[in-house]
């Protein structure tokens, strides 16, 4: 397949949405937090691994615990996903933290402080 390819495209899509559900309802980990999302999922050419980007609304110490979790429930996760996409292989999973959506809050609030400040000015 090419990098770029509908096929690929679709793939992810089915994985992102049932991994989503899978971490959502089914893992019992109370190290996962709850507010716990998928932002994005890349799986390779070969069908080998996919890339899961994980989002975690907290501190850094929830974001830790949570990938924590995920880690250990891989193999649980993995299982679940076979049962779930009928693939030819199911990707081996590799969580990775995804600290975009608390970089830009963080950006904004400060963008905010500076707007403040330049009017009280």
């Amino acid at each position: 397949m090419r990098k770029g390819s509908v096929k690929l495209g679709r793939i992810n899509e089915e994985v992102y949405r049932a991994l989503s559900d899978i971490i959502r309802g089914e893992v019992k980990d109370p190290r996962i937090s709850p507010i716990t999302s998928i932002t994005g999922v890349e799986v390779t050419n070969d069908l080998k691994y996919a890339k899961v980007y994980v989002s975690v609304l907290g501190d850094e110490e929830a974001l830790d615990k949570t990938m924590e979790g995920l880690k250990s429930s891989n193999g649980f996760i993995r299982g679940r996903l076979a049962k779930e996409l009928n693939l030819r292989n199911t990707p081996e999973l590799i969580f990775m933290a995804d600290t975009s959506i608390s970089y830009g809050m963080k950006m904004s609030k400060l963008i905010d402080e500076l707007n403040n400040n330049s009017t009280e000015e």
